[in-house]
């Protein structure tokens, strides 16, 4: 079964959240909605998607998702943003 490493940020303060799922839009809006048991997404319901991959399984999905919770994936997921944003 597939999994989704997904990069969420908040568009108040702009920090990012990481994590995994089998269904990302439910997760969204969980996000979205306080409906989200984790602490750090909690105070704020105004997530955007801003990165999505998929795995092909559990395992893959948690070393991609450690890869963007890493030093060098939260440089490269900056990179990233503002190559998103700069629309290239």
């Amino acid at each position: 079964m597939s999994f989704f490493v997904y990069i969420i940020q908040s568009k108040s303060t702009k920090k990012f959240y990481t994590g995994m799922t089998k269904d990302i839009i439910k997760r969204l809006k969980q996000h979205n909605q306080h409906l989200s048991n984790t602490k750090t997404t909690r105070k704020n319901t105004d997530y955007e998607l801003t990165y999505c991959e998929i795995a092909e399984d559990r395992r893959s999905a948690r070393d991609l998702e450690k890869f963007w919770k890493s030093g060098f994936g939260r440089e490269t997921r900056q990179e990233m943003v503002e190559l998103l944003r700069l629309g290239l």
